[in-house]
């Protein structure tokens, strides 16, 4: 039944653990309607009948999609039924994957709430990772990047905390040293052999952009006028690029790569260096 208002849509997100996979899914598919946004109700942990009432109940008062990822049949058959009645698309998020799983493995589920989140071995990886990587943010305890599997370099604002957070949450150990005009780059960074080091830069004019919103968004005057100075930024960005080049370190343009496509690049170059090492 499509949506009166085009602007907006109720978007009701329900789950028996945290939504992460859920709100991801839905994320993905939203994006994709530019001109109408979702007003998203997300229900994480939802495992008995008492906290379905109160799910069925705010659809009810603000009716839209429903997805979720439920394994209990029985809050299933409560939630769709309610859909049913009210005339409302309702569909499983895990259900037509776990059906090729079955048609292809030829064996049924065993059905465990938030498997994916279960305290294994590449859980305490991530865990690790994390705390590698904030220790090593910014150019922190230069002696120990040897251990990284990852050590980004670039000048400021290139994304490059963001994107080692996020490579950290994949289980990859990260460092970051930040590029500064007029500073010499330490010897321990030119001597790594055991991280991909990997150099991200952006245009001037990009680097500008964000220097300037940084700047108002902290309502600070930077001293020197050579941070926002479209010459100087592309001297920084050329000197960057010339390191890279020079220690043969692969570069990434983020210009306009969100930190999720930067880190998807970084991570197809560490499987390519792992799988050819003498390279």
């Amino acid at each position: 039944m499509p949506h009166r208002n085009p602007s907006y849509f109720h978007l009701h997100l329900v789950s028996d653990s945290t939504g992460e996979t859920l709100t991801t899914v839905a994320h993905a598919a939203a994006a994709q309607y530019a001109h109408i946004s979702p007003i998203e109700h997300v229900y994480p942990l939802i495992r008995t009948q008492k906290q379905l009432d109160r799910v069925l109940t705010e659809i009810e008062e603000a009716p839209g999609i429903v997805l979720y990822t439920l394994l209990d049949e029985e809050l299933i058959g409560r939630l769709e039924k309610k859909c049913e009645e009210l005339s409302l698309p309702c569909r499983s998020i895990l259900g037509p994957v776990l059906r090729v799983f079955q048609s292809y493995l030829g064996t049924t589920t065993t059905p465990r709430v938030g498997a994916q989140h279960t305290l294994n071995a590449e859980y305490f990886k991530r865990i690790d990772a994390l705390n590698y990587t904030m220790l090593h943010d910014d150019g922190q305890h230069l002696d120990g990047l040897e251990q990284a599997d990852v050590v980004l370099v670039g000048v400021s604002r290139t994304s490059k905390t963001p994107t080692s957070i996020y490579l950290a949450n994949r289980g990859v150990k990260t460092g970051n040293y930040p590029l500064v005009p007029g500073v010499p780059v330490p010897p321990q960074l030119e001597r790594l052999t055991k991280p991909l080091v990997v150099g991200l830069f952006a245009s001037p004019e990009r680097i500008v952009q964000i220097r300037q919103n940084r700047l108002l968004g902290l309502k600070a005057h930077h001293n020197e006028a050579a941070y926002i100075d479209r010459q100087a930024v592309a001297e920084e960005i050329n000197f960057s690029r010339k390191l890279c080049a020079r220690h043969n370190w692969p570069l990434i343009d983020v210009s306009r790569r969100s930190i999720e496509e930067t880190a998807a690049a970084v991570l197809q170059l560490l499987t390519e260096r792992r799988r050819a090492p003498s390279l």
